[in-house]
């Protein structure tokens, strides 16, 4: 626990009861210092009377020692000693302070007398103060420093937490909309498909209806086999692929050959890439013309299937 105003006005040797006063009416230490050495000749009842405080005086060695049965050679003490440390104390209210700061209990009276500060011993515990002061007011400063880089590490700390979740926010939605990309594509094919069926089915059936009226009007039913038969699904004009065997070339590094599934998007391979190998990349080129790259900053290129850029079945690609 660190000393008090009051402790080191005590400790300099000046009376408790004039501190409390001293300190009542100034308010800080170096003014009640200053107040100390003022009034160092009036009488202790005439201030107290003055401030009115309340603070009760410092029992005589008379009252205290009336409970006790001291003799009356003991009402001549000068002082009071600290049988556990030897210390000699001024007067009955410097007793107290000691047992309170030092928690011992073992005291006397003494016929020996303390002998007031002189002017040079004052002046010396002052400069003893003023150094106790600054060092006091340096170690405050010091803790201040300290106090306000841990709290601005705990600050940036906190900013980059937040500035790796937002990323990772940023990150997740853009694979998000990539996938409903995809999906979306997927459906309006579907939708697609499912519409060119209809019509090929519509047309069948008009020209069977036709065929068969013709018929009619000519009295034959051999004219239904001369109606050409048409598939109700067109033929696709290319087999279907479901991977995708890629080169990738990378400046100042081998040759890269990797196998996907078809409907992997340009930034799920990008991805995939950048993790095995470390280098952040930005462009894809096909290397046949005609020669075409794909910008993976712009969402229509990273979101297209290597299906889509007809990369199916096997590519060569310059990584940028």
């Amino acid at each position: 626990m660190g000393q008090t105003d009051r402790d080191l006005l005590i400790e300099m040797g000046f009376d408790p009861r004039r501190v409390d006063i001293a300190l009542k009416s100034s308010g800080g230490l170096q003014d009640a210092i200053t107040w100390l050495g003022s009034h160092e000749d009036d009488k202790i009842e005439d201030l107290e009377k003055e401030s009115s405080t309340g603070v009760p005086a410092a029992p005589s060695s008379t009252e205290a020692d009336a409970g006790d049965g001291k003799s009356a050679a003991n009402a001549e003490a000068k002082s009071y000693k600290c049988n556990d440390c030897g210390k000699l104390l001024r007067n009955w209210d410097a007793v107290q302070f000691h047992a309170e700061r030092t928690e011992h209990q073992n005291f006397d009276e003494s016929v020996e007398e303390i002998k007031p500060l002189t002017e040079e011993e004052k002046k010396a515990k002052l400069e003893e103060l003023k150094q106790r002061l600054a060092e006091k007011r340096q170690l405050q400063t010091a803790e201040s420093v300290s106090d306000a880089k841990r709290n601005e590490a705990i600050r940036r700390k906190k900013d980059r937490e937040s500035e790796k979740m937002k990323e990772e926010l940023r990150k997740k939605e853009q694979l998000r909309d990539i996938e409903r990309r995809k999906q979306e594509k997927i459906d309006d094919a579907k939708a697609k498909a499912k519409i060119k069926a209809e019509i090929a089915a519509t047309q069948q059936a008009r020209r069977e209806a036709a065929a068969k009226a013709k018929a009619e009007r000519e009295g034959t039913v051999a004219a239904q086999a001369s109606v050409p038969q048409e598939t109700s699904a067109p033929s696709t004009s290319k087999a279907a692929h479901t991977e995708a065997r890629l080169r990738f070339q990378v400046s100042g590094r081998p040759p890269i050959t990797k196998t996907y599934p078809a409907e992997t998007s340009l930034f799920e391979v990008a991805s995939s890439l950048a993790q095995e190998t470390g280098i952040a990349i930005s462009t894809f080129t096909t290397t046949f013309p005609p020669r075409k790259t794909y910008r993976l900053e712009e969402p229509l290129d990273s979101s297209l299937t290597l299906k889509e850029a007809n990369l199916t079945p096997s590519a060569s690609l310059l990584v940028g």
